[in-house]
């Protein structure tokens, strides 16, 4: 069993910050990636950050205004999100590959999402 928990999420006036939590725990023996994604009322789910043992990546709308961040120990990811834009309301969904304990075979584990709303 896995579970993910996100947390962060919010309302701020646009030009605000936020900090997305994403916390896996369960029958994890290692992690291969972990992202962000998003879905606006109306539109499709979309990448927002995705960070691997290689590095990292952003959606173009994001990059150099949001920064993903994992604590490995701890089996955490993190998404600060700076000059927060109208258009980046939507709920931010967690999104983790790893390779369970119990079978060891790999997975794709979703979060059940948290609200970002940007709006004055």
């Amino acid at each position: 069993q896995v579970h993910l928990e996100e947390s962060g999420g919010g309302l701020v006036q646009p030009g605000g910050s936020l900090r997305l939590s994403c916390a896996a725990s369960g029958s994890i023996l290692s992690i291969s990636a972990m992202g962000w994604y998003r879905q606006a009322p109306g539109k499709q789910r979309e990448l927002v950050a995705r960070i691997t043992n290689i590095g990292t990546n952003y959606a173009d709308s994001v990059k150099g205004r949001f920064t993903i961040s994992r604590d490995n120990a701890r089996n955490i990811m993190y998404l600060q999100m700076n000059s927060l834009k109208p258009e980046d309301t939507a709920v931010y969904y967690c999104n983790v590959d790893l390779t369970t304990n119990s079978d060891y075979k790999e997975y794709d584990y979703w979060g059940q999402g948290t609200q970002v709303t940007v709006s004055s």
